[in-house]
């Protein structure tokens, strides 16, 4: 039996362990951090993810999908919070689609269990890797509680050790191998908004709530035990910035200015925000994602992203499908496999990673903007008649399995479509014209 080394057990790593173990292969997953098998993830605070129709196509080639929506709480929509407490609601799609909530501690323990089920899976935590021989396929160990060194080796490796990765990090020294990162000058700090005392949620759950504010902005995604994850954007230095926020005086009155309608949903404000700490927001970009037929690099290894469209989580399953989808094809001719792998998957990594971006814009600045809700307006109205002919980007990127290379083309060709009509002085009395309908299906 040939045998798989799975660098990293996060996400990816363990649903992609799922994956080879459906394929008959002897898998090992090493992994740095502890097992976390015996963490309840559901009654604490954790970061919450989005999961979309990428995501859940690989959980259902998997077998658990059933079992993680009953951790998921679906989210229909947007509401956007202005200053004054005036609530907006933007739907993500048609009727019925909806984004779901999960807790990202929660679904790595159940793909994690998962994967345990496979006799042919070995779990090993607390163990990093600190080399790798990429012809031999060769990796070393180090236990992080002996410090001993342990070696191993592998018909192929596959480096789903995140955005940071050890694997990659080894490729980088290899020739011809590209390698860029780049950070926002934007970080971000997780707070909490408790649920009420009988356990229900304080707002309506099924929606993400968003206080675009410009420059920055306010997020929060729900949990099962009544609360919800919220999230500040913000930039690290300047005028209003982390570094600016040097007090509980000027911490409470930022968000009593800027956020007012959250202060009573957030007793412990000033006491999340100075323990939790400010994390860095960076995107990763790699050419190519394999080495020969021996190495594969998958999810943050590959392609870490910004989080605003809520697709990182749902790349790197889409990179755990695709690989189910091409092992069909090519079965054990891994040169032609990984190579095909790369070609396909790399453009689809740069183009989300620049979707990501755009959205930070979208999210912070325009979700609250009059003229930006009426051209989402116009734009499902030609979707819901037309849906061979347009499609919202929104929607090819979520609900859709659309290369995201192909939706971010469409997206611009698209644009360049509703800039003019936008512009119109009459935009607002005619929008739901047969002219203006007219004019989009002409340029189609």
């Amino acid at each position: 039996m040939e045998k798989a080394l799975v660098v990293g057990a996060g996400l990816v790593g363990s649903l992609q362990a799922v994956m080879l173990a459906k394929k008959g292969y002897q898998v090992d997953v090493y992994d740095r951090r502890g097992d976390i098998r015996d963490v309840d993830f559901i009654g604490g605070r954790s970061i919450n993810l989005a999961l979309s129709n990428r995501g859940w196509k690989a959980l259902e080639i998997a077998g658990i999908s059933e079992e993680i929506k009953q951790i998921s709480i679906p989210m229909y929509g947007r509401k956007m919070h202005a200053v004054d407490g005036e609530i907006t609601d933007q739907a993500y799609g048609k009727e019925g689609e909806a984004i779901y909530s999960v807790s990202r501690g929660e679904l790595n323990r159940k793909l994690i269990l998962k994967a345990a089920e496979h006799e042919n899976v070995n779990l090993h935590f607390d163990k990093r890797c600190v080399d790798l021989d990429v012809r031999k396929g060769e990796i070393a160990f180090q236990d992080a509680n002996s410090g001993e060194m342990m070696m191993t080796e592998a018909s192929r490796i596959y480096g789903t050790d995140g955005a940071f990765s050890a694997v990659r990090t080894r490729l980088q020294k290899t020739d011809r191998f590209n390698y860029s990162q780049t950070y926002l000058r934007h970080g971000y700090k997780e707070l909490v908004i408790p649920a009420n005392e009988d356990g229900s949620h304080r707002m309506d759950k099924n929606a993400l709530h968003i206080w675009p504010r410009g420059e920055f902005m306010l997020i929060a995604l729900p949990n099962l035990d009544g609360s919800f994850t919220v999230t500040l954007f913000f930039p690290f230095e300047g005028e209003t910035s982390f570094a600016s926020l040097d007090t509980d005086e000027k911490i409470m009155n930022f968000f009593k200015g800027t956020f007012p309608d959250t202060i009573a949903l957030m007793p412990t404000l000033i006491q999340d925000y100075h323990e939790n700490p400010t994390a860095s927001l960076v995107t990763v970009r790699c050419d190519p994602w394999n080495y020969g037929d021996k190495i594969l690099l998958m999810g943050d290894s590959a392609h870490a992203i910004v989080p605003f469209y809520g697709q990182g989580m749902n790349s790197g399953f889409e990179d755990c499908s695709e690989w189910w989808r091409l092992s069909e094809k090519h079965g054990e001719n891994w040169g032609a496999f990984f190579k095909e792998f790369s070609a396909i998957r790399q453009p689809n990594g740069d183009a989300i990673a620049d979707l990501a971006l755009q959205n930070y814009i979208e999210m912070r600045d325009l979700v609250g903007d009059e003229m930006f809700l009426l051209r989402k307006k116009i734009e499902k109205k030609i979707y819901s008649k037309y849906p061979d002919k347009w499609v919202p980007l929104y929607s090819m990127v979520t609900f859709s399995h659309t290369p995201y290379s192909d939706a971010l083309a469409t997206g611009k060709r698209q644009e360049k479509i509703m800039n003019p009509i936008m512009v119109r002085p009459d935009i607002r009395e005619v929008w739901d014209s047969e002219e203006i309908e007219q004019a989009i299906l002409s340029q189609l």
